[in-house]
């Protein structure tokens, strides 16, 4: 419709939203909770590290020389990397929630702990003698790490899984691949406290993959359950 007013004509009519302004829109129509989805992610977390570490020392226990190598470079680091790599991935959970929730921090955060990881591949390779390097990389305990990581890391998975239920997330495959990553990530963490390999070759080639199932599971899950 339209309206003379001095000299031109007016034009009335609904306002054009942008897509941000309609998701924000549609966002502050819902009913508020008093418990909002994503308040819940804190105590989702704190469950799943006192699950993973009961569950450890439970099952496998934690390695005898624990009070030995605690001071150990080697052994801080597994630690350096997991702790970043589950940190990194809870911010991208965070922000994974709903249209209307921060979209910080952006996704390449989480290279960090592969970066780190990288490096210290890296410098092993170049100082440690290449007839080693098999030995370091297959460790006394593959196996038990490859299954180990995905078994501690499968209920912190599901946990996080249903909170982000309560979510809308907009790309709900990657959120469920944030959620496998932040659970592999707090089991590897836990079984850091058992292996007696503390070589960067090894955590490159047992605990990496161990952790990519738990990513690659949640991103299945969060395809099939986080859908809108």
């Amino acid at each position: 419709m339209f309206v003379k007013r001095r000299g031109y004509r007016h034009r009335t009519g609904p306002a054009r939203l942008t897509t941000e302004e309609l998701i924000a829109a549609l966002v502050a129509d819902l009913p508020t909770r008093r418990h909002p989805p994503q308040a819940l992610l804190p105590a989702a977390v704190l469950a799943s590290v006192v699950w993973a570490g009961a569950a450890l020392t439970l099952t496998i226990g934690v390695r005898p020389d624990l009070a030995i190598v605690a001071g150990t470079g080697a052994f801080l680091f597994k630690f350096v990397v997991t702790i970043t790599l589950a940190a990194t991935a809870l911010g991208l959970v965070r922000s994974s929630f709903s249209p209307g929730f921060p979209s910080t921090p952006a996704p390449w955060i989480l290279l960090f702990a592969p970066a780190l990881l990288a490096v210290a591949v890296v410098i092993e390779l170049q100082t440690l003698d290449s007839g080693l390097w098999a030995m370091a990389a297959t460790g006394k305990n593959r196996l038990l790490c490859l299954v180990a990581i995905p078994a501690l890391g499968i209920v912190p998975l599901g946990g996080l899984i249903l909170v982000l239920r309560r979510g809308a997330p907009m790309r709900p495959t990657l959120a469920g691949f944030y959620a496998g990553t932040l659970a592999g990530g707090i089991a590897a963490t836990a079984y850091a406290l058992y292996c007696t390999d503390d070589s960067a070759l090894f955590m490159a080639t047992c605990y990496s993959p161990a952790i990519a199932a738990l990513a690659g599971l949640g991103a299945v899950l969060g395809r099939r359950l986080l859908r809108w």
